[in-house]
């Protein structure tokens, strides 16, 4: 596994688990505008940790094969 692929692993990683946070969040009571926010980051931060972990994966696997 090269540095830059693991690179992809870690900021994968830390979206994820901010998406994660964020929707978990979600939980206690809170106003309709940070609902809607927490909502929409905490999606588009989980969806961007998974495609760039598959990313990385793909990258990893094409490293591999070559």
């Amino acid at each position: 596994m090269t540095l830059s692929i693991a690179i992809m692993y870690g900021v994968a990683a830390l979206f994820t688990v901010i998406g994660i946070s964020l929707l978990l969040a979600l939980v206690r009571k809170r106003s309709e505008a940070k609902v809607y926010a927490f909502r929409m980051v905490g999606i588009m931060a989980l969806s961007l940790g998974l495609v760039l972990a598959m990313s990385a994966t793909a990258m990893w696997r094409w490293s591999l094969a070559a």
